[in-house]
């Protein structure tokens, strides 16, 4: 093979892997129509789930966190995000919307499922939380294991089992995290985790350390005229 078919293979090749990564978060949900910065209502096309809302519902300022509970880069900046949406809870609302990249992370989208069938029983924030912190345990697992682990976090919170686990895989569940990702992909997001500030995707310099996490939240309160917490 000369050296120019070399180049065109590999371009070929590169092409055909981020087609594949962009398709498998291709839901064919028609958001043409919705406004990604928005917290989202309850609607038909997200299996009436509405966004997840942590601190201060309906504030000026909104952090929307495009995520995947098995990304290791998400679960490095959840104690980061964490205690960021505790301090500010007064101040801004933190959406957390699910971007499961299910061809590097053959967990992610399960983990998301549980998250949601846990939200349907009101304890959807306990279990992202689960989800996060024992990322090691339950990444690299089986299909059939994974279930277990889910399964295992679910009991620990008290969760009815037999509606958990026939939620895991209901039809509205499935539509909720199609719906995020459809808005993920309507708002260019590639990669995960990726923060959007009051409509503003954020340079990972702004939040790469918890420190200019809050300067980059701050100058956007500042602006809003809400006082600092």
């Amino acid at each position: 093979m000369t050296r120019n078919r070399w180049i065109i293979f590999v371009i070929i090749a590169v092409g055909i892997l981020l087609l594949m990564i962009i398709s498998s978060g291709n839901s064919g949900i028609d958001v043409s129509n919705v406004n990604v910065n928005a917290v989202q209502a309850g609607t038909n096309q997200n299996g009436n789930i509405p966004d997840h809302v942590l601190g201060k519902a309906g504030s000026k300022v909104t952090l929307i966190e495009y995520g995947d509970f098995q990304c290791p880069p998400c679960g490095n900046i959840y104690p980061v995000v964490k205690s960021i949406s505790q301090q500010y809870k007064n101040q801004l609302q933190f959406v957390f919307r699910n971007f499961p990249i299910s061809d590097l992370h053959p967990n992610a989208k399960a983990a998301a499922a549980s998250a949601e069938a846990a939200g349907l029983q009101g304890k959807y924030w306990q279990m992202h939380d689960k989800l996060y912190e024992t990322q090691n345990d339950w990444s690299s697992l089986s299909a059939s294991d994974r279930t277990n682990f889910f399964d295992g976090q679910a009991k620990a919170l008290g969760l009815d089992m037999k509606k958990f686990d026939a939620d895991m895989s209901a039809t509205n569940v499935t539509q909720k995290i199609n719906f995020d990702i459809a808005v993920g992909n309507k708002a260019s997001v590639s990669a995960t985790p990726t923060f959007f500030l009051n409509g503003k995707k954020l340079d990972s310099s702004a939040y790469d350390t918890e420190s200019n996490f809050k300067n980059t939240i701050n100058a956007e309160l500042k602006k809003a005229g809400i006082p600092l917490p």
